[in-house]
């Protein structure tokens, strides 16, 4: 079983910069594909990025490519998503994903997700 905590949202204006990180527990963290995804209001769950479980792969949407960076500690056990020139329409709970198959878009592909992180930006 793995738990999965996000942290790091917030409330941020357009054009500024948020560091999400989340820290999933276990000791077989490396061995894990890492998403985040995120859900605005009335829309449905979408993918955001991805990194293999060595960190050598990524993965992201079209939408945010360019702005954020996946990334992971292996040593801490944490996965970051650092995103910078935040817009309005990156308003969302954005969402932790592990997955011990590896990485993908599908959010069914994902075995476990954490509660959640709102990120709001403010126009």
């Amino acid at each position: 079983q793995v738990q999965l905590v996000e942290s790091g949202g917030g409330l941020v204006q357009a054009g500024g910069y948020l560091r999400l990180s989340c820290a999933p527990s276990g000791r077989t963290f490396s061995m894990y594909g890492m998403g985040w995804f995120r859900q605005a209001p009335g829309k449905e769950r979408e993918f955001v990025a991805a990194i293999s479980g060595s960190g050598r792969y990524t993965n992201y949407a079209d939408s945010v490519k360019g702005r954020f960076t996946i990334s992971r500690d292996n040593a801490k056990n944490t996965v970051y998503l650092q995103m910078n020139s935040l817009k309005p329409e990156d308003t969302a709970v954005y969402y932790c994903a592990a997955s011990i198959s590896g990485i993908d878009w599908r959010s069914s592909f994902y075995e476990y997700w954490g509660q959640g992180t709102q990120v709001t930006v403010s126009s």
